[in-house]
């Protein structure tokens, strides 16, 4: 079934590196492109004016071609660019996880889309003296049979 496959973690690694190689390639080729993307996951430094902001809608698509084309890079999973805002050209580096475009669009046309719905959950920090944290490393360390050759006797 299709719920088994999009919600899977290796699922969505695949479709990031997908979308990774798909505009690194149109990097490579000057080829400029549009992003359809879930805005709730973007980052905008500085922070975008209200006004602007709640203009976006969940899904926005934003079109990278001349100066936002030449600044966009990618760097740990992320699509990076800078572009204006609104009618005073506000100016703010856009920050998209790979994982959070849904397509890839030229000429109006998607050319890849992203089915994956997979949420990576975050992990707790170990906070130092967090017991109940080593506690369960230790047990889990130790349930490992393999492991009994790094115990001092």
């Amino acid at each position: 079934m299709l719920e088994n496959v999009i919600y899977e973690k290796d699922f969505a690694e695949i479709m990031k590196k997908s979308i990774q190689d798909v505009i690194i390639h149109f990097f490579s080729i000057e080829q400029n492109f549009g992003i359809l993307c879930k805005i709730e996951e973007v980052d905008f430094t500085p922070e975008l004016p209200e006004d602007i902001n709640s203009d976006f809608r969940p899904l926005t698509l934003f079109f990278l071609a001349g100066y936002t084309f030449e600044t966009a890079r990618i760097e740990d999973g992320l699509l990076i660019f800078e572009a204006g805002f609104g009618a005073d050209n506000y100016g703010s580096i856009v920050t998209v996880p790979l994982i959070s475009i849904m397509q890839i669009i030229i000429d109006e046309t998607p050319v890849l889309i992203n089915l994956s719905v997979y949420k990576e959950e975050v992990q707790k920090e170990v906070v130092e003296g967090d017991e109940p944290g080593v506690k369960n490393s230790m047990e889990s360390f130790l349930n490992n049979p393999e492991n009994s050759k790094f115990i001092k006797k």
